[in-house]
């Protein structure tokens, strides 16, 4: 039989519905099978019962763009799989090759309330390759994968520049990096051409990994993740997207607030941050913590993003806390780490709020998660009790996931 879960007691809050004082989540096999009030919601004989009287029940929360498991901490170069820097478009490159679940980024992860993470490769190159959404907590990345590719990582600005200038070659300047995926872009759409006509006349066709994967982005399969901090750079961003019709979600967005009604008109949604963070270059001089307020308000649609390890994973929550602080909704706050980052990245049919049918990734918080001195109780993932505080020692404890310490 299933394993049947009931979180009773608590005051929850769904993210995408109202909250629910003395609420019930019901979990079966892994999966959310009733929300709702205690006297609507009624517990199965049998099962398993966790109070949660006076604590906040939430959704686990989504960073929709990190890097762990690929930048690990504390272990220098031998950890640093994020960049290949090699070749200018590595859109045949994936994230999920990198990924080592073992990265102490990943368990700190949990202890902040975050359930899903969306690694990406870094930014030195125009096209960095594939991103993979997956779960923090497991033992093995195929086990913890919840959609890869997610996306398709690119980067327009100072990085790729620096990069490839330092090499003398393409691309050293703004105008080459916009051209190198510019250009493959424009080989996409003849080797999709050709692919076709292949077909259509049944000759076999040599495969190529960098162009079936941007043929996915042409087709609005997956999204283009475009790390862009300038306002210059935002619009070249939404240039390129225009020309060749894909997904664009701007991340980063230092400076998307100065294109706000331009970002709302077009419905191009914004992954913004880290906003932690010193002014360390000339494309993040007007980082502020207003910033998701003023893009809010306009009607562009944000996410808050930690940029792990630039920002620790377990800082989200604050930086949606001190955006409030400085202006943003706290509905909006909540939304912009749960539910926004979920549907921006195609994940919202899995995770992102409690409901029927979701993944059982739930959260049991202290008191409001947006309070700072609020902290995560004990973190389900999949149904599965994975992470607790343990108030005596005044630790965080997650189990191991290559043994069942309940056996």
């Amino acid at each position: 039989m299933a394993e049947q879960l009931a979180i009773t007691g608590g005051r929850v809050v769904p993210v995408g519905a109202e909250p629910i004082d003395d609420g019930v989540v019901l979990v079966e096999d892994g999966r959310i099978t009733a929300v709702g009030p205690a006297g609507e919601v009624t517990v199965p004989a049998g099962a398993r019962t966790v109070d949660a009287t006076g604590q906040w029940v939430l959704p686990g929360f989504v960073d929709g763009h990190v890097h762990a498991g690929i930048g690990e901490e504390g272990i220098g170069w031998e950890g640093r799989d994020y960049n290949e820097m090699t070749d200018p478009n590595g859109a045949r490159l994936r994230a999920l090759d990198g990924i080592n679940p073992a990265d102490i980024g990943l368990a700190d992860a949990l202890a902040g309330g975050i359930t899903t993470v969306v690694v990406k490769p870094g930014s030195g190159n125009p096209i960095g390759g594939q991103t993979a959404a997956i779960k923090t907590w497991g033992r093995t990345v195929d086990e913890m994968v919840v959609r890869d590719p997610a996306s398709v990582k690119s980067a327009l600005g100072e990085n790729p520049k620096r990069v490839y200038g330092e090499q003398k070659k393409l691309p050293s300047t703004r105008l080459g990096v916009a051209a190198v995926i510019r250009d493959a872009f424009l080989h996409t759409q003849d080797y999709v051409a050709a692919r076709s006509h292949a077909a259509d006349e049944g000759k076999p066709f040599d495969r190529n990994p960098t162009y079936e994967t941007l043929a996915r982005v042409l087709s609005g399969e997956i999204p283009w993740c475009q790390h862009t901090h300038r306002a210059d750079d935002i619009a070249t961003a939404v240039r390129l997207s225009e020309e060749f019709g894909y997904r664009l979600v701007v991340n980063h967005g230092t400076e998307a607030h100065l294109l706000a009604d331009l970002l709302a008109d077009k419905q191009i949604p914004v992954m913004i941050g880290p906003l932690f963070t010193n002014r360390s270059k000339v494309e993040v001089a007007q980082r502020s913590l207003r910033n998701p307020g003023i893009l809010d308000r306009a009607g562009v649609e944000i996410a808050i993003i930690t940029d792990h390890p630039v920002v620790p994973i377990d800082f989200l929550i604050y930086q949606a806390a001190l955006s409030v602080k400085e202006g943003l909704d706290r509905g909006t706050a909540l939304r912009s780490i749960t539910v926004n980052p979920a549907r921006m990245l195609g994940l919202d049919e899995r995770v992102g709020t409690l409901a029927a049918g979701r993944d059982a990734d739930v959260v049991l918080w202290s008191g409001d998660p947006l309070d700072v001195t609020s902290r995560a109780l004990r973190v389900f993932v999949a149904g599965r009790d994975v992470y607790h505080w343990d108030d005596t020692r005044g630790v965080g404890v997650t189990a191991n996931p290559h043994y069942d310490e309940t056996a």
